[in-house]
């Protein structure tokens, strides 16, 4: 787990907290400008409970750092044109005025002023946003943990289901080699039954045949009777 000190010194270690911008309103409610997404110096200051004098230093010292995480100097037209939009945004508030600053801004988005907070030394609200990053961090840590325990039964599960698979797949191939016994066997009925009924039908045939035969002869002797009656008749 890492420390204050190394979350202090090492710009890596902020670079991987900077998404944790939530953490600030734990610690305090951070009081932003109109537009809901910066803040100035002087609020920054007021969070920490330090100097103006203190965050502009530290903004200094560590401007490239700063400046990737938000940070944004205005000057000239970039100035007037924030002005204006604040003081669009600023009406409605009765009894406030917004406050503009004479020559230059600095703005501090929420991930900046967090960045601050990784940097600055002499703060209780500074040592107690940086105390939350880190029982956070060992917290996550701790569901990482119990996630790997998790996984690492599942696998030691997956690997008996592996066996049991393996082994079903011998008594699948085996089904498999009787149900294509059972096809054959099947298949040979099927000529036997087919060869029967060929022989069936022959005899069929036979019995019409012999049928005719029989009738033609019965009907011989009938007439051969009835020229018999007929000469006896006479007589």
């Amino acid at each position: 787990m890492p420390t204050e000190v190394a979350l202090l010194e090492s710009r890596a270690l902020r670079v991987e907290q900077m998404g944790r911008v939530d953490i600030l309103d734990k610690v305090k409610s951070l009081v932003m400008l109109p537009d809901g997404i910066h803040v100035r110096t002087e609020d920054v200051a007021r969070y920490f409970e330090v100097s103006t004098a203190s965050v502009r230093r530290l903004t200094d010292r560590h401007q490239e750092e700063f400046t990737e995480n938000g940070l944004r100097l205005l000057r000239g037209a970039d100035l007037r044109s924030f002005h204006s939009d604040m003081m669009s945004l600023w009406k409605g508030e009765e009894g406030e005025s917004y406050p503009q600053a004479a020559t230059q801004l600095r703005l501090y988005t929420r991930r900046t002023v967090l960045n601050v907070a990784m940097l600055l030394r002499d703060s209780d609200i500074a040592r107690c946003v940086r105390t939350y990053l880190l029982d956070a961090e060992e917290s996550l840590r701790a569901q990482y943990d119990t996630l790997d325990v998790r996984v690492t039964r599942i696998e030691s599960c997956l690997a008996g289901v592996g066996r049991a698979l393996q082994e079903l797949g011998l008594v699948l191939c085996r089904m498999s080699e009787r149900l294509d016994s059972l096809d054959r066997k099947v298949e040979v009925t099927q000529q036997l039954v087919g060869a029967m009924s060929v022989r069936l039908s022959d005899l069929s045939q036979d019995v019409v045949r012999m049928d005719a035969r029989f009738d033609a002869r019965l009907e011989a002797f009938a007439h051969q009777l009835r020229d018999l009656r007929r000469r006896t008749g006479r007589r």
